[in-house]
Formats: C-alpha cells, structure tokens, sequence
C-alpha cells in the first residue's frame, strides 16, 4: 500500500500542532496577546518591540476601527513596564467637555463647582504604567494642556500648583488622519508632533491573509478551554 496518504495525514496534524502552539505562544492566559505570522504584521511587531525599549518614547498608533491597537499598547506595556503597573485607558471620544482636565490630570477640593473631594486623574493613577489615549482624534478640549505635559513631563490637578512628575508612557490611538485633522485646524499641529515621535500602522485584517487561521485557531481553542467545550481542529479544507 503506498505510504503518500499516511504521510500526508502526518504533515497535516503536525501543521496543525505547530499552528495551535504559535496561536498559544503569542497569546497570554486571557487572549490579549499579539497574533499574526504574516509579513506586515511580524513589521508591526518588530516595530512595537523597538519602541518597548525605548520606555518614555510617546507612541502614537493609528488603523482603522477594531485592527487591535489596543492589544498592541498591551503588548508595548507588558515589555516595557514594571510587573503589575497599571494600564489606564481613556477614551477621548466619551470624554465630558467640561471634566476632560479633570479626568486626565486630576483635581483638588474646591477647584470648581461640585468639586467636594479631592481626585486623581488618568495621568496620576497610572504611576509608572502606561496612559493609553484612545479615539486621540476626537479630543477637542486639553490638546493645549496635553501639549504642556508631554513637553515637561509634569502636570497639575485642577486647582493645584504642585508639579507632579509624569512617570508614564503615553500611548495614542486613532483611527483618523490626525495630518488631515491639523489641516481642518481641528487638531494642534504641534501636538501632533509630540505624539507621532513613533507611529505606527497596524494593518487591518484583508492584508494580513496568513494570519486568518492562526486567529482562527486560537479563538477556537480559547473559548473552547473557557467555556469547557474542546472543539474539532478545523478541516484541511478551510487552509
């Protein structure tokens, strides 16, 4: 009898072992981790791990809605952070026009109407963790305030004199043109400049092809371990 198929069968269930492990190994216990095997996404990577390195570098990361930037500044703090510092995400497009400031920096007691406590800001309870500035695009009110921060370094609660040093890294994310946002003046272009010391674009999924079913794979093992259902490896048919 000839030995191709037995041999065939042998590759294929190999293959699909060393698809499980990769789509184990770039993922943490709680699926967070960075996938993809594909060219433009190993740059991505490769660009992410340089970046890490450099640990007060302000990282901007731009794609479009649901790429994974936010898994992609878990990844940046989680090589380039202390073990257990906090992550702080704000999302700028659901920031209140009047306690933007507020919530980014902090306030004192008295410091504006209502204001009947004293109060941290993202920027402070992030210690020496990461501050991820999500949807930066749609910040309309503190660009000035923000600007002022990264340039020093240091930022007040509202009502506050005393300089607290940032100990942070800021991270930004945006599915927008913020170049085509500072031609319509709806973004200062010298805030741009600050946050776009690195960016980065992560690729959406149609250009990313070899990544499909190493995603497949792990979302398939993930919620097959989390839910206590073990599940079929796909067929040869759908590689």
């Amino acid at each position: 009898a000839s030995l191709a198929p037995i041999l065939d069968r042998v590759l294929e269930l190999r293959q699909r072992a060393q698809l499980r492990e990769e789509a184990l190994g770039t993922a943490d216990a709680k699926g967070q981790g960075l996938l993809g095997r594909s060219r433009a996404m190993r740059l991505v990577i490769d660009e992410l791990s340089k970046v890490a390195v450099a640990k007060d570098t302000t990282l901007l990361l731009t794609g479009e809605t649901g790429v994974g930037k936010e898994v992609a500044c878990r990844f940046v703090h989680s090589l380039s952070r202390p073990a257990g510092s906090p992550l702080v995400v704000v999302d700028c497009l659901a920031l209140p026009e009047n306690l933007a400031e507020s919530l980014l920096f902090g306030h004192e007691r008295g410091a504006f109407t209502g204001a009947q406590e004293s109060q941290t800001g993202a920027f402070e309870e992030a210690r020496d963790g990461t501050v991820l500035l999500d949807e930066i695009g749609d910040m309309e009110q503190g660009q000035g305030k923000l600007l002022r921060v990264l340039e020093s370094r240091t930022f007040r609660r509202l009502g506050s004199s005393r300089e607290i040093p940032l100990r942070a890294r800021v991270v930004a994310a945006t599915n927008q043109d913020l170049s085509a946002l500072v031609q319509a003046g709806r973004f200062r272009q010298d805030l741009f400049q600050r946050l776009a010391v690195f960016p980065i674009l992560i690729p959406p999924l149609r250009e990313r092809g070899d990544d499909i079913l190493l995603l497949a794979e792990h979302f398939r093992v993930l919620y097959g371990e989390r839910l206590s259902k073990p599940t079929e490896p796909f067929a040869t048919e759908v590689s």
